[in-house]
């Protein structure tokens, strides 16, 4: 087992919480190996709720492998435009 602390935003906070996550600074145990894909169906929710993820304050694809006591953030979509470039989520060309 490893452990991550996750936190979750906007209405992945209240999806969590109505399966018994608590979606914030929330320690939690993984059975290696386990990517974001995984940890996103783990904890019941489904892809498309899951715009960006940042592991360790940086936003990283949905294919990266956690390690033991990685930070954790789920956004989901609809943050507004210019925060999705000052958060790296999409880049000044729009992708």
């Amino acid at each position: 087992m490893m452990r991550i602390i996750l936190n979750a935003f906007s209405f992945l906070r209240d999806t969590l919480r109505l399966q018994g996550i608590e979606p914030i600074e929330a320690p939690m145990e993984i059975t290696p190996p386990c990517d974001v894909h995984t940890l996103i169906a783990t904890l019941g929710l489904k892809p498309e709720e899951v715009e960006a993820v940042f592991i360790n304050r940086v936003v990283m694809p949905k294919e990266t492998l956690l390690k033991d006591n990685d930070r954790v953030a789920l956004l989901p979509p609809g943050t507004p435009g210019s925060y999705r470039l000052m958060l790296g989520i999409k880049d000044a060309s729009g992708t």
